[in-house]
């Protein structure tokens, strides 16, 4: 059997609608979202340069159904620059692009195989003794089902490879489809498993080779750091080398920023910030960056930085973009509390600040402002990918915070 280097990917979720960013800044997730589409680009332009022996896609190719055709053309026509240079492409189709949820159809170029989903089935690539395992979701959601062990036997002496989208081993961030455990995978005796739905990198197992190599490109600040897919280099009939391939063209950061007693005001804020995004900058080298920043702590800053958000927001994109041109506040967290300070002495005096807190934390006020932003979200244009979903808890104290950091600063006003 000779030596070759095959490629695995998976989740690229194309025309992924963005619906976070895009409500906060438009342009910016259009760049992110074209992003997307160049990192796949980039991924075919390395196979041809590399003279890659196939491409492996362990699903969710499209993040749901196209709203037109254009961008199952752009697939179509990067999998023909493969087939024109002689790498097959194999397919498996995940939750998001499953029979039931991608209705309209391409035809895809000779060289491509996607498999069946109607039940788990060999292919065949001769010329290098390689027996490909794989089924297609027929549905979005199967919870349930493990497609792994209806999976054929391996093929002996050929190169097995199971293609499998899964919630191997289960993920906090994601949901569970097609459940398995890595010892469920490792008894079908394939010699590599190219999983996907896991959007982080992930060696589930060494031995044999049970890999997640996360999206391609991340959507959100849930997605951050580098993005790929993965190279893996067989020689005699086993797997030699497994190497990430980094090919994301845009980058999303969260920046925790602690603050305390020692930053006396709004300068030192804005130089802790431009301290824990200079690393950020340097790793995307160049690309465009998206930051949230959440500032935490216990400072006496807290109602100078909740009462005016939106002010103290462009002057931390005004800090970023000192430091780099392409460097975006995606959003911005506040999460600081003001010092505790002892209870009043029994003077029959109503202490606003109690109130406020007791009222932040009121179940049934949480209950319902929680309600409200579900609802409000679920009608953002477009809609929203999982990705994008947002954190209830987190923007229910953000909006507290900031409601009670304006009415202490208008009652200081009025001397109360």
């Amino acid at each position: 059997m000779s030596a070759f280097t095959f490629l695995h990917a998976a989740d690229l979720h194309l025309a992924s609608p963005l619906a976070g960013l895009a409500a906060r800044n438009a342009d910016l997730a259009a760049r992110f979202a074209a992003a997307s589409r160049e990192a796949f680009t980039g991924l075919v332009t390395h196979a041809i340069d590399t003279e890659a022996a196939f491409l492996l896609i362990a699903g969710d190719v499209y993040d749901r159904e196209w709203p037109d055709l254009s961008i199952g053309l752009f697939f179509a026509r990067e999998l023909s620059r493969l087939a024109r240079a002689g790498i097959p492409v194999a397919i498996v189709r995940g939750n998001h692009d499953a029979d039931s949820v991608v209705r309209k159809a391409v035809t895809l170029p000779d060289g491509v195989h996607e498999f069946s989903s109607n039940k788990a089935a060999t292919h065949r690539l001769e010329h290098l003794r390689v027996a490909l395992h794989g089924r297609s979701f027929p549905e979005r959601a199967v919870p349930d089902e493990s497609f792994a062990r209806g999976y054929p036997d391996p093929e002996p002496g050929w190169f097995n490879i199971g293609l499998l989208h899964t919630s191997c081993g289960g993920h906090a961030q994601h949901a569970t489809y097609a459940p398995c455990s890595p010892a469920d995978l490792a008894a079908r005796g394939y010699d590599y498993w190219a999983l996907g739905h896991v959007h982080d990198y992930v060696e589930v197992m060494r031995e044999p080779p049970i890999i997640f190599p996360g999206n391609l490109q991340g959507r959100s600040v849930r997605e951050c750091g580098p993005k790929g897919a993965v190279a893996v280099d067989v020689a005699d009939g086993r797997v030699t080398g497994i190497r990430r391939l980094v090919v994301d063209r845009a980058r999303f950061a969260h920046l925790d920023v602690a603050l305390d007693y020692d930053h006396e005001d709004e300068a030192s804020v804005l130089f802790a910030v431009a301290t824990a995004l200079r690393p950020q900058i340097a790793e995307a080298d160049g690309r465009p960056l998206a930051v949230r920043v959440t500032l935490r702590g216990e400072t006496p800053l807290h109602g100078a930085l909740a009462g005016d958000p939106e002010r103290l927001a462009a002057e931390i994109q005004e800090a970023a973009h000192r430091l780099h041109e392409d460097v975006w506040l995606e959003a911005l967290k506040i999460r600081t509390v003001r010092p505790a300070r002892p209870a009043p002495a029994g003077d029959g005096l109503i202490d606003p600040a109690a109130l406020l807190a007791e009222l932040d934390h009121d179940p049934a006020l949480r209950r319902r402002a929680a309600e409200m932003i579900a609802e409000i979200a679920k009608r953002l244009p477009g809609g929203m990918s999982e990705a994008d979903e947002p954190d209830l808890a987190g923007d229910l104290d953000q909006l507290c915070l900031e409601a009670e950091a304006m009415i202490m600063t208008r009652l200081a006003g009025r001397g109360c």
